[in-house]
């Protein structure tokens, strides 16, 4: 294929994630890092690195669409910035070091451990499970450690870091719609460490291959950031004719499906 027709391709993908992101209400992540990996290791970009370009790749596309999220979400009043700003320094610091860590690990290891997660977030929405109230009140340092293990975890998977802070934050006897809002706004400063760690990680793995920033393919970002931005208020106003369950079973079914593929496709490689 020539690079007009990748291009296509990108761009075709980040429309498809863009309507399934406005359709489930989700970033995107798990749905867009198993496909990278296919089209990545197809095209033959990052040669061995492409579980790693696809996760640093979709953390920078998160960066768009994360603020764009965060600012709809604040204009309504349903950011805390409190807790926010509590969570922050220990996400910034886990994505960081997670990313520095993923580097080094066989991309076997990096796709089970996306697989699982998947598993897990999907095992959650078909149970419908919530964790319990608690009657401890949020403390910086508590806020500091959950933070911190929400970046790890994002920056290994590229996604999880909305259904964990969910889950924190519902433990913690935060409202609703203010616990979805201060989630949407979580995103953004996991999407820039990711963004930054994985750059760096990847720097000395990728130098000399074309369009990269260390493990993120620039060509994908852009197309996908683009189409994606379009058609996400499509696939929103698609929302409102599925029930919420089902629109929630949809995406653990797709993203699930999706990661397992993609680990069986690194195994037999």
């Amino acid at each position: 294929m020539h690079g007009f027709e990748w291009i296509l391709m990108y761009i075709a993908l980040g429309a498809f994630v863009g309507f399934m992101a406005g359709l489930l209400g989700v970033g995107g992540g798990g749905i867009l890092v198993p496909l990278l990996t296919f089209i990545f290791s197809w095209q033959d970009i990052g040669a061995q690195n492409s579980v790693h370009m696809a996760l640093g790749t979709s953390l920078t596309c998160m960066i768009i669409s994360s603020t764009a999220s965060m600012r709809a979400h604040a204009a309504r009043g349903a950011v805390v910035w409190r807790v926010v700003a509590g969570m922050a320094p220990g996400i910034i610091a886990g994505a960081f070091l997670a990313t520095q860590l993923a580097a080094r690990v066989n991309p076997t290891a990096v796709a089970l451990f996306f697989a699982l997660f998947m598993a897990v977030v999907a095992a959650q929405i078909f149970l419908d499970w919530r964790p319990n109230p608690g009657a401890t009140p949020v403390r910086l340092g508590g806020l500091l450690a959950a933070g911190a293990g929400i970046g790890s975890v994002s920056a290994l998977a590229a996604v999880g870091g909305g259904f964990l802070t969910l889950a924190y934050l519902g433990y913690k006897n935060l409202d609703a719609k203010k616990a979805i809002g201060t989630a949407a706004a979580i995103g953004f400063p996991i999407a820039i460490a990711g963004t930054i760690g994985y750059l760096i990680s990847g720097w000395s793995r990728t130098e000399g291959d074309p369009n990269t920033l260390g493990f993120i393919y620039v060509p994908a970002f852009l197309a996908i950031s683009v189409a994606s931005a379009v058609a996400a208020p499509l696939g929103a106003r698609c929302s409102h004719h599925l029930p919420e369950t089902t629109l929630k079973r949809i995406f653990a079914v797709v993203s699930l499906t999706l990661s397992v593929t993609m680990l069986f496709s690194i195994i037999e490689t």
